[in-house]
């Protein structure tokens, strides 16, 4: 049976860290995705359905990776994105200080 590649979806606007994330996981065999903004990555979410999420906090706002977030794990069963509250997400940001 062959192995299915993973997929792995980088919600982020630095192109730097976009290609810094790829790299290494697409030299180890993942399929990367990329998205530069919060309501891409959301549109990204459902085709194609990654089986990871990389998410950064700040993009256009100081909280866009918390709203995406928020979206994916709404409770309500009629959110559009209730199929794909289970995809497991990696929060990542380089900020330093508490906000």
């Amino acid at each position: 049976m062959p192995h299915k590649k993973i997929k792995i979806l980088v919600i982020d606007d630095d192109p730097d860290m976009v290609v810094a994330l790829s790299m290494p996981l697409e030299a180890n065999g993942y399929k990367v995705s990329h998205a530069a903004n919060g309501s891409l990555g959301l549109k990204m979410v459902k085709d194609p359905k990654p089986d990871l999420i990389i998410l950064d906090v700040m993009m256009e706002t100081a909280t866009a990776g918390f709203q995406v977030s928020l979206a994916l794990r709404s409770a309500d069963p009629e959110s559009e994105y209730a199929a794909y509250k289970g995809i497991p997400i990696v929060m990542l940001t380089s900020i330093h200080s508490t906000t």
